[in-house]
């Protein structure tokens, strides 16, 4: 994927992005010394050395994060806000540190936009919830694209299910990329919400989010992006994309599970409810009424995830120390290396062929369950994922009950690649007896 996708707007529908770095950039990046921070890869599975290639996923966690949340524990651990001793205020400073490093790595103007949640999950529902239920009334629409997780599109039928709004489907060609003139078409006076994957996990797809806001926003339209997929792989600029929200998770880019951030603009924030109530998110309260915190403790209730925040933090400092453009840069090498490799596999058909792609390849073996082909690479020490990667709809729209997913992240090689081949041979030996 190209490194400034996220801050570059298509120039029209149809043409395709600039191709992602490689060469010289890929070549200087030291895999074998980022592979080193790893504890989980230094270890066999079934006889055979790890190779591990499920990063859409979860990612593995490198030392700096695993010590920062150990450090935590062992140093600061305390509730935030609230205490005046020692370990509170330290743990305090740690959150609030953690919420300034989310507020640089999406490039947001001011960390009260920067809303802690669990993951994308959480941070679509709270928007769902929060920003339109309140808005919506019959007939309206809410527009979504036939890529989206789950995530991006159960919350939607629950609101839609609630208030009398319906759900409008921008569909993708045969490639896995969205049909942009339908997008155009389906944008119209009932439009209330648009909500896309920056990056399809099913596929890989990287969609033209940024002319997609802009197509938006000229009919007064507010736009929610999936970041999950994004975020591991590409610089995020949220006020160069000019979204409204923007949600990732953080065990996606390296950090822990259980912790991730909601970006959305001050002025829709602060007009929104509050998602839950509790503590925290007060300002006083009283058997009558209670009236509600600044930003972002507003959608915070409650006791916050410290160790992830600070576990989060960690990550996104070691992702931003290597480098996001020659992360990028390594991840295409393995792209186009893997692309390559299984394109010359009888039988083997790669489904989602975008020209602007992610560093994941989907396909499926001819004859060939793809849970039979996750076990018997599982056998060989090689972990992909297989079934419908919570993207039921797009499998649907390949006529296609799952798929097998090999997707790269920052400490992959070119060895794995070919670990990767080899063992597909082998499945098809398997079932060729």
């Amino acid at each position: 994927m190209s490194p400034d996708t996220a801050s570059s707007s298509a120039s029209s529908a149809s043409a395709p992005s600039a191709p992602a770095p490689s060469g010289p950039a890929a070549a200087g990046y030291d895999v074998e010394r980022v592979r080193a921070d790893f504890p989980a890869l230094h270890q066999s599975a079934h006889g055979h050395p790890l190779a591990y290639l499920d990063n859409g996923a979860t990612t593995q966690k490198p030392r700096a994060v695993i010590d920062a949340e150990v450090h935590f524990y062992e140093h600061d651990c305390a509730n935030v806000h609230r205490g005046v001793h020692a370990l509170s205020e330290r743990a305090t400073r740690a959150f609030d540190g953690a919420r300034a490093a989310v507020q640089r790595f999406l490039g947001a103007p001011s960390p009260r936009e920067v809303v802690f949640v669990r993951g994308v999950t959480e941070a679509i529902n709270l928007v769902a919830h929060s920003y339109a239920r309140p808005r919506l009334r019959e007939g309206d629409e809410i527009l979504l694209t036939q890529l989206e997780h789950h995530a991006n599109i159960v919350p939607w039928q629950l609101a839609a299910r609630e208030t009398g709004a319906v759900l409008k489907v921008v569909p993708c060609n045969d490639r896995g990329e969205l049909l942009f003139e339908e997008y155009l078409r389906l944008l119209g006076p009932r439009t209330r919400i648009v909500g896309v994957g920056h990056v399809s996990n099913a596929l890989g797809t990287v969609n033209p989010v940024r002319a997609m806001i802009e197509a938006a926003h000229a009919q007064g339209v507010p736009v929610l992006v999936d970041g999950a997929q994004a975020a591991p792989h590409v610089r995020i600029d949220v006020q160069a994309l000019d979204c409204d929200f923007y949600a990732f998770s953080g065990h996606k880019v390296y950090g822990p599970t259980g912790i991730g951030a909601l970006y959305g603009k001050e002025t829709l924030l602060d007009a929104m409810p509050p998602y839950q109530g509790g503590g925290e998110m007060i300002r006083r309260v009283t058997f009558q009424e209670s009236t509600w915190a600044a930003l972002p403790m507003k959608f915070e209730a409650g006791t916050p995830n410290v160790a992830g925040a600070v576990g989060l933090a960690a990550a996104i400092a070691y992702v931003e120390a290597l480098g996001l453009e020659r992360i990028a840069a390594h991840e295409h090498t393995l792209l186009e290396a893997a692309t390559a490799a299984l394109a010359d596999l009888p039988g083997l058909r790669i489904v989602g062929t975008a020209r602007d792609k992610a560093s994941l390849v989907s396909f499926v073996l001819e004859g060939v369950h793809p849970h039979d082909v996750g076990t018997i690479l599982d056998r060989q020490g090689i972990a992909v994922r297989a079934g419908h990667h919570c993207a039921m709809p797009v499998m649907e729209r390949f006529g296609l009950p799952a798929t097998t997913r090999a997707s790269f992240g920052l400490y992959n090689t070119l060895a794995e690649v070919e670990a990767l081949a080899a063992g597909l041979r082998k499945v098809r030996e398997v079932f060729a007896r």
